[in-house]
C-alpha cells in the first residue's frame, strides 16, 4: 500500500521538490542511476572523479550518462537491450560505453 501512495504522490506538484526530480528518476531511459558523490573528496583511499568538481556542466552530464551506461551494461544486461531498442526507434545512436 505504501508503494502505490508513494507512486501516487509523486506525481504531485511540489511534493518531489525539484519538478525534474521525478523525470530523472533511476531507469528513467533504461539505465541505471550514476554514482553519485559526496564530500568528503577523497573517500577510502578513492579520490571523486575530477570531472565532477570542474565545473564544466556539460562534461559533468556526459560523465553521468557514460556511467550511467557502463553500470546498467554490466550490470543489467536486460535493461541495456531495452536502451538499445528504444534508441533505435526514437532514430538515436546509443552511445555504448567502454569496457572497463
Amino acid at each position: 500500500a505504501l508503494v502505490l501512495l508513494d507512486a501516487c504522490v509523486r506525481l504531485l506538484p511540489g511534493v518531489m521538490g525539484k519538478e525534474a526530480s521525478g523525470a530523472e528518476e533511476s531507469f528513467g531511459q533504461n539505465l541505471l542511476e550514476y554514482p553519485q558523490y559526496t564530500r568528503p573528496q577523497l573517500w577510502e583511499g578513492r579520490p571523486i572523479p575530477a570531472v565532477l568538481t570542474s565545473g564544466d556542466h556539460a562534461k559533468v552530464e556526459a560523465w553521468r550518462r557514460a556511467e550511467a551506461m557502463r553500470l546498467t551494461r554490466a550490470r543489467r544486461p536486460d535493461l541495456w537491450a531495452a536502451h538499445l531498442a528504444a534508441a533505435g526507434k526514437r532514430g538515436k545512436s546509443a552511445t555504448r560505453p567502454s569496457k572497463k
